[in-house]
């Protein structure tokens, strides 16, 4: 347990825990820091209870501690009557305020540990109230809570991207505060929909082998409409089927090179990058690489 206490205050802020059954204790812990005073991390928990008391809020942070709980829980904050919070609802609590949480049970808590100053520019009256419970049924939760996991299980990979991603955690968490709290979320609607975007993208290239992939499957995954995807590529000059195709031909390129003739024909690697007709392959890859397919693979065979 002075692990457990140590490493949460170094990422996430002082807290005292105490488990329902010492001698049957689980807790995993993971943090990722990103640019603008923001962590984003996963906890496991066995049931058990947990306080940020007043000695602890000598540590002097003011971040806000925002969590999304996979079960149910119990929490009070500033001495006041303790709440439930439902499975997947958003619970934001300032850390500058004394509270203390009950799980009841095994769970996962998603966790995202947001800088005081940088939230409260984008909410500005955000400190009215000690905390904020809000239902995962508002509609710009599941954008929110899905960015955060892909940027868990997709770490930002240069300091550029990791301070476009904390830009979104924040746009998104002021547009998941609009209606909550009077703040101007509005004015984030760029950043939003860059995120929407990326996460549509990452949605496509996970399935660019999928002959079913149509804007309509996305969209209701996404839980938004085509028309909705479709402006989000015409922001960036696109449309939604002119990046399926050319990631697709991306992939097929990829193949060409990596695949021996004797392993993949044309006609395979061509299906297998998502065409469904070899003719309408060839007449693509041959307008985007002014080349054949052919012509790739002898040119791969001949170095």
């Amino acid at each position: 347990m002075a692990f457990v206490h140590d490493f949460v205050a170094r990422h996430v802020g002082g807290l005292y825990f105490r488990p329902a059954d010492s001698n049957n204790v689980r807790i995993d812990l993971e943090a990722m820091l990103l640019p603008g005073g923001l962590t984003i991390g996963r906890s496991l928990y066995a049931p058990m209870h947990g306080a940020r008391t007043r000695d602890l809020l000598r540590d002097g942070r003011e971040h806000y501690l925002l969590t999304i709980h996979n079960e149910s829980h119990e929490i009070s904050v500033d001495g006041k009557k303790p709440v439930k919070v439902a499975a997947g609802d958003v619970m934001l609590v300032n850390e500058g305020i004394c509270s203390e949480f009950w799980l009841g049970k095994p769970m996962s808590v998603d966790v995202v540990s947001l800088d005081h100053q940088s939230l409260t520019g984008l909410a500005p009256r955000i400190a009215l109230e000690a905390s904020y419970v809000i239902s995962s049924t508002a509609s710009s939760v599941p954008l929110l809570a899905t960015y955060v996991e892909a940027l868990r299980r997709n770490p930002p990979n240069s300091i550029k991207a990791g301070e476009v991603a904390s830009r979104h955690v924040y746009d998104l968490t002021a547009l998941v505060l609009d209606g909550f709290v009077r703040g101007g979320a509005e004015r984030n609607e760029p950043s939003i929909a860059t995120a929407r975007l990326r996460l549509v993208q990452k949605d496509i290239l996970e399935r660019l082998s999928d002959h079913g992939l149509h804007i309509d499957a996305v969209a209701k995954r996404q839980g938004v409409t085509p028309r909705y995807i479709q402006r989000l590529f015409e922001r960036e000059g696109t449309t939604f089927t002119d990046f399926v195709r050319e990631r697709r031909l991306e992939l097929a390129f990829r193949l060409l090179r990596e695949r021996g003739a004797t392993s993949s024909t044309i006609t395979a690697i061509a299906h297998d990058a998502g065409f469904a007709e070899i003719s309408s392959f060839n007449r693509a890859f041959r307008k985007r690489y002014d080349t054949t397919p052919s012509e790739i693979r002898v040119a791969n065979l001949t170095r």
